[in-house]
């Protein structure tokens, strides 16, 4: 996908927002407005969206969680399925709606749809109330765009050509735990995706400016980090030095934060060396996200994937001997174009080969400007959604089995706030992120405590605290 009629990249200078740190007239400039920020898609989305969250504070705004109470709406999008599009747009009526009420309110769309050109020309022909669309590329241009708002549409979006952010401001959505950007954008170009195209092509951080800032979070109190990027242990790849993921994560253990995570891992960069940087430290959890996406190495070809069905599982085998305790979870595309019986049944062997301790599961979606959009599709709605419904089944069957030999079984879980569902309990993960649901121990939210699971249901379990 081109986008020749977006602007060129501005890379970013560590000196972004000192105008909105250092003056106080900007800071009282939207002093007791409100804002609704809106967030779709992927952890990269939500760690856009603490950024945004942060400006927007910076410039006075406070945070509500009614649209009708908010004087600007920021709609952070995500591009990777058609009903993102879909959900996107029908929550635009109800801000056009709200808008007829409430003259001077700012509407704005950032995120990956923002980077897709036909999106950013439908908004420019049927939703002229629009008043801001910004990129990926250039987030730290959202507080001027809010300031010079204006009631005329105001389309600010770059595509990306190396930059590299540093020194981001984020108004972090946990005090417990915290994503880390490793990276931006991906060169795999898997046919169905459409990553490459929006965030760019892969851009990696220095080591040292991504230790630093794990050394700030232990520094102020965070249990747990998550290393973060489209591709995450493709991390380097691009900096032409001999650094690797497998370093990093060497490195980030040795800080002494008290538990590290990652995702999304790709198979094809998934070394070795890898495999045995987890197993030998405590801090980083043995929970590996290990997307398959289909089982037939014809499919996985199509996919550009890289790797075969018995490559795969060869892997998946390795990690689980060489990694104690290890739970590893996937994500699987059904209905990929012409996908036969045959090759959906292979994804269906690989399944039951694997057992997975959970999975994402979608119907394939068609995004446009992508290779795979462009294959002819012969199967038929009814028919993707009748095997999205039998590879769930055989999910969740593997998913409870996995959660029910932790009975009885004591467990360290972080514990992280109270549920929303029943305010008497309190919520958090296990080493291998497993949702552990615990009455009471609201004292320990922060804390990493050991509790002694009672019951196990497919996506979650109950304990109690000991």
């Amino acid at each position: 996908m081109n986008l020749p009629n977006l602007k060129e990249a501005r890379v970013r200078s560590d000196k972004k927002v000192e105008y909105l740190e250092n003056d106080n007239n900007i800071k009282k400039m939207f002093d007791g407005k409100k804002y609704f920020l809106k967030t779709y898609g992927c952890q990269m989305n939500v760690h856009d969206s603490e950024e945004i969250r942060k400006y927007l504070e910076l410039l006075g705004f406070s945070e509500t969680d009614t649209l009708e109470d908010s004087d600007i709406v920021v709609l952070n999008t995500c591009a990777i399925r058609e009903n993102a599009h879909d959900k996107v747009f029908g929550y635009l009526g109800r801000c056009k709606h709200l808008k007829k009420d409430k003259k001077d309110l700012i509407v704005a769309i950032g995120g990956c749809m923002s980077q897709e050109e036909n999106v950013v020309n439908e908004i420019k022909t049927k939703h002229p109330y629009v008043d801001i669309v910004f990129g990926t590329h250039n987030i730290n241009e959202f507080p001027k765009l809010v300031m010079n708002a204006t009631g005329i549409q105001d389309i600010e979006v770059y595509s990306c050509e190396g930059n590299v952010f540093e020194n981001v401001l984020y108004s972090r959505d946990s005090k417990i735990k915290a994503w880390v950007n490793i990276m931006y954008g991906c060169d795999k170009f898997c046919t169905y995706c459409i990553v490459p195209y929006t965030r760019g092509k892969q851009r990696s951080r220095k080591m040292d400016k991504i230790l630093k800032e794990v050394q700030e979070l232990k520094n102020n109190g965070y249990k747990e980090i998550t290393l973060l990027g489209q591709n995450v242990n493709a991390y380097a790849k691009d900096l032409n030095d001999k650094t690797t993921f497998a370093m990093l994560l060497e490195e980030c253990a040795k800080i002494g934060i008290e538990r590290i995570r990652f995702v999304t891992s790709h198979p094809w960069d998934f070394t070795d060396e890898m495999i045995d940087i987890i197993a030998k430290y405590d801090n980083i959890m043995p929970y590996i996200h290990l997307p398959l996406q289909a089982g037939s190495s014809k499919i996985l070809k199509l996919m550009g994937r890289r790797y075969t069905k018995e490559e795969y599982i060869e892997l998946f085998n390795k990690i689980k001997t060489r990694i104690p305790n290890v739970a590893i979870t996937t994500d699987i595309i059904v209905g990929f174009p012409n996908e036969t019986e045959e090759e959906f049944n292979e994804t269906l062997d690989v399944v039951n080969k694997c057992k997975y301790d959970g999975a994402y599961t979608f119907i394939y979606s068609p995004r446009e400007g992508t290779p795979a959009a462009l294959m002819n599709d012969s199967i038929d709605l009814k028919t993707k959604e009748e095997r999205l419904y039998k590879l769930n089944e055989i999910i969740n069957k593997y998913s409870k089995e996995a959660n029910e030999k932790l009975v009885g079984k004591i467990v360290k879980v972080l514990i992280e706030d109270v549920s929303e569902k029943d305010k008497e309990k309190v919520f958090g993960y296990t080493d291998t992120m497993k949702l552990v649901n615990v009455i009471g121990g609201s004292d320990k939210i922060g804390e990493i405590v050991d509790v002694k699971i009672t019951d196990a249901k497919s996506f979650s379990l109950d304990g109690e605290v000991l």
